[in-house]
Formats: C-alpha cells, structure tokens, sequence
C-alpha cells in the first residue's frame, strides 16, 4: 500500500514575504542597504532564498513578487537583486520597528536606527504604547 503525505503550507501574502524578507535579513545579522541623495532602498533576499527559508516551492514566491513589482514596493534590476522602492522601504522600516526593533537595533546600530524612524516620521514606539 502506497503511502500519501500530505502538507500544509503557508498562505503566502505581500505582508509574509516582507516579514520573510525581514527575519532572513536579521538571520543572516546584516541588512544590504542602499543610499542615494534622495532615497534608502533595502535589497531583499532572493526569491530562492525566500522560498527556501519559508520551506515552499519557487515557483511560489514568485508571483507574490511580481505583484510587490506591480504595487511599487519593490523593483528588480538585472545584477543587482530585489531593491525596495520608497514605499518598500517605507513598510519594512515600519516593519522593523514594530516587530523587530531590538533585532534591528543590534544590526542598524541606535543612530540609524532612529534616523530611519524619522526619515519615515515615526517615533518608533510599537502601535498601542503609550507615551510616558
């Protein structure tokens, strides 16, 4: 008798792959950032890497990043990688620092930590705390 196995994946989402994106990152302990006169742009993992650390197939991931594409979050340059757009980097800052701030803090260091926070003009509290 043959035996079926059967495996419950994930729902994949824009919000999961960021998030991905973000654990993988502080993981690895380091962030690839990017910054130009006007902008700051985090390169996101690969799409392999992604689909590997989220134990799913490629071919997956690869939708949810053609519609990241599509909403401006991210875009991808030929021998560059995954770069987060203004909007894209907008969110991961967010996501950071609600989700992640001492793990990013360890990696940013405090300064750029908060020059971060303000670049996106949050003061870096997690929602729902209130100020002292």
């Amino acid at each position: 008798m043959g035996c079926i196995s059967f495996y419950f994946m994930v729902r994949l989402s824009i919000p999961l792959i960021l998030d991905a994106s973000a654990r993988l990152m502080i993981d690895e302990g380091h962030f690839t950032i990017t910054f130009s006169h006007d902008s700051i742009a985090f390169k996101i993992p690969t799409t392999r890497s992604l689909a590997e650390y989220l134990k799913v197939p490629h071919y997956y991931v690869l939708p949810l990043f053609a519609a990241m594409e599509e909403e401006a979050l991210v875009t991808r340059a030929e021998r560059v990688g995954i770069m987060t757009t203004p909007e894209g980097t907008r969110r991961m800052i967010l996501l950071l620092s609600e989700s992640y701030p001492e793990e990013s803090r360890a990696i940013l260091g405090e300064e750029l930590f908060h020059m971060f926070l303000e670049r996106i003009g949050n003061s870096g509290k997690p929602r729902g705390v209130p100020e002292r």
